[in-house]
């Protein structure tokens, strides 16, 4: 959480406002924030404090009302639809509570989809998500359909999907919302393993022991970082 110019993931003075009925909702004021590479960040904070909010501007899936947004050297904040669908494939990977997989395609299929829309050619999209699959441990169910397989497992697949572009960053959104406490510590082991791997996360959380698992945890509230704690040891 260091600051400097070398972030992978630069923020400085994000805000986002939110326009409805001449309601004005300030979901996000003043946000400065750097992310690392090889880090694993954690956002924590109750319901409606601006997490998903500030994980959608990291993710180019929103932008910012105001502030700067510097993603590996280049910034983000104010770029067309296209660029910005460009970069969130080939440059992050998300993971979502509901895992979001494509019912009518098969595991292997799903991870594939990211792939695809790169227009990579088919030999090497095999390798890439044959390997993918085999670090989430789900290379055996390759051909299953999402409806066959557990919560936890599909959230497995959603994970593999989500590394098989070789992001820059995994984002996370609540991923153990959906999972009981075995398949969520499952998930959270999944998480460290990649990370100590060298991935970099960033992860929104309400679960403190989840948190936990995380170099550094930011703590929003109202839509402000109130408090950034760093964990000794993991």
């Amino acid at each position: 959480m260091n600051a400097g110019g070398d972030a992978l993931i630069h923020l400085e003075g994000v805000t986002k406002i939110f326009y409805t009925d001449e309601v004005e909702t300030h979901a996000l004021s003043g946000i400065h924030l750097d992310i690392h590479r090889g880090e694993y960040l954690s956002i924590a904070g109750p319901s409606g404090c601006g997490k998903s909010t500030l994980l959608s501007i990291l993710g180019l899936l929103d932008t910012p009302t105001e502030g700067s947004y510097v993603l590996n050297g280049k910034p983000v904040a104010n770029l067309s639809l296209a660029e910005r669908a460009r970069i969130r494939n080939r440059e992050v990977g998300f993971i979502f509570q509901s895992f979001n997989l494509i019912g009518d395609l098969t595991v292997f299929e799903n991870v594939e989809l990211p792939l695809t829309y790169r227009g990579m050619k088919s030999a090497e999209r095999r390798t890439r998500v044959t390997e993918a699959l085999e670090k989430v441990g789900m290379a055996h169910r390759a051909k299953h359909l999402p409806s066959q397989l557990s919560g936890g497992q599909q959230q497995r697949v959603a994970v593999a999907r989500a590394l098989v572009g070789d992001p820059l960053i995994l984002l996370a959104d609540e991923p153990t919302g959906n999972l009981d406490s075995k398949n969520g510590e499952a998930v959270m082991t999944l998480l460290q393993d990649l990370h100590r791997a060298g991935a970099t996360i960033c992860m929104v959380t309400h679960d403190p022991r989840f948190s936990r698992h995380a170099d550094c945890t930011v703590h929003l509230f109202d839509g402000r970082i109130v408090e950034e704690s760093v964990e000794s040891a993991n």
